[in-house]
């Protein structure tokens, strides 16, 4: 086998190395939610990866991880179909992008179309 070339820090996957031996892993504290009259929310359709599946991401959520959730259980509910939260964006099965930016605004989330 040959080896892969690192190309920059972020092809170590996530790790840090550290040579001070008195360092400190910080795990960052649960976020403080804004309200959603402060967030900015992105709203796009996608299909890659997913093979050609398609869903409706929604991303710039910023809060505890709780929230994000409670937030995605309700856009699944209103549309009657599945989805899930992953690495904060909430993942809704379908093209639901204009009737989900429709339930936000009502909820008082600021929300922008991204894409065609």
């Amino acid at each position: 086998m040959s080896k892969k070339k690192l190309k920059s820090l972020e092809d170590l996957g996530g790790f840090v190395f550290s040579t001070n031996d008195n360092f400190e892993f910080e795990k960052q504290e649960n976020q403080e939610t804004l309200t959603p009259n402060q967030q900015f929310l992105e709203a796009l359709f996608s299909n890659k990866g997913r093979g050609g599946k398609t869903v409706t991401v929604i991303t710039g959520f910023v809060g505890s991880e709780d929230d994000l959730k409670s937030l995605g259980k309700m856009l699944k509910t209103k549309c009657g179909v599945g989805g899930s939260v992953k690495d904060n964006e909430i993942i809704i099965q379908g093209n639901y992008r204009d009737k989900i930016m429709e339930i936000l605004k009502k909820e008082g989330y600021n929300v922008k179309r991204v894409g065609g």
